[in-house]
């Protein structure tokens, strides 16, 4: 389901108002990171979105890594942090937070647990700047 450009601020206001857990930020940056996400499948980098660019949460979760670090570089974690988004599932609550005000379609396979365990924050987000030496380490006080 294509979203309508000058729908999505009002239902952010009207999600936001039913579920305030992620900062307005964290749904734009989902949506955008949708949006690069379709693009880049449709430039054939890994298997093409089925029908209606629609990609699975495995897909989207990818983009979304691929995305933020594009974007953000070493500030993804910490720009992540601050929409209060520290694990996969929270961005399949948005996504579903999204389906269920009419802003994303999803088909019947759908389901929040495709975003469950997908990748640890640190290793996706922190680890690629870190030197070789102390990638892998974890978030623990001593490793930084």
């Amino acid at each position: 389901m294509p979203m309508n450009k000058q729908e999505f601020p009002e239902v952010l206001k009207s999600i936001q108002e039913s579920d305030g857990r992620y900062q307005e930020g964290a749904y734009w940056f989902v949506r955008h990171a949708l949006d690069h996400t379709i693009k880049n499948l449709k430039k054939g980098s890994t298997t093409p979105p089925k029908q209606n660019n629609h990609v699975s949460g495995k897909q989207l979760l990818n983009g979304i890594r691929d995305y933020a670090i594009d974007q953000y570089g070493p500030m993804a974690k910490t720009l992540l942090d601050t929409w209060r988004i520290s694990q996969c599932e929270d961005f399949g609550e948005i996504v579903f937070n999204l389906v269920e005000h009419g802003i994303l379609g999803k088909t019947e396979e759908d389901s929040r647990e495709d975003f469950a365990g997908g990748y640890d924050f640190h290793e996706a987000f922190v680890d690629p700047f870190l030197p070789k030496s102390r990638r892998g380490r974890g978030n623990s006080p001593e490793n930084n």
